[in-house]
């Protein structure tokens, strides 16, 4: 019986932290002061998807957008793209950025979850969770910040391939 309440409550006190660690971070993201002050403005450009399994049917992917990146480098954004079968779409996410991957200061990484809208009609099984067009959304990155305003960024886009993204950081 000791040993089961001693698991008991080390599974509490991890509920517990991971319970204080999220309210956490979400008093970070909805505080206004985090994002003024240091944080900036990013315009992003999309001009090249590459996609794993090409198909007759995939177009050309462009992708345009904003991103609020707060001073202790969370993200909020939303990117306006046409999908792999033409259709206009549209991503709105949150996110986080790290930066110093493999103790290189200007490798980073990046996630962001949020709701994709523009997945229908015969494509709209392409996403998983799909309803009216709208789903959810998650993308993890790899970057380069080539000085304080450029950077590149490949963005992994789940089995479907991958993206090549631009980005102006107004600082």
């Amino acid at each position: 019986l000791g040993l089961l309440s001693l698991g008991a409550t080390s599974a509490h006190a991890a509920d517990d932290s991971l319970a204080v660690q999220a309210q956490a971070a979400w008093q970070r993201i909805t505080d206004i002061q985090a994002w003024q002050g240091d944080a900036h403005w990013r315009t992003i450009a999309s001009p090249y998807t590459r996609h794993w399994r090409p198909s007759d049917e995939h177009r050309h992917v462009y992708a345009l957008g904003m991103e609020r990146q707060s001073a202790d480098h969370w993200l909020l954004g939303a990117s306006y793209f046409r999908n792999s079968f033409g259709q206009p779409s549209a991503y709105t996410y949150l996110g986080r950025r790290s930066d110093g991957v493999l103790a290189e200061p200007r490798l980073f990484f990046q996630w962001s979850l949020g709701v994709l809208y523009g997945y229908k009609g015969k494509y709209k099984s392409k996403v998983p969770l799909n309803l009216n067009g709208f789903a959810p959304g998650g993308v993890v990155s790899l970057g380069w910040q080539f000085d304080a305003q450029r950077s590149i960024v490949l963005h992994a886009l789940g089995d479907a391939g991958v993206m090549l993204q631009l980005g102006y950081d107004w600082r």
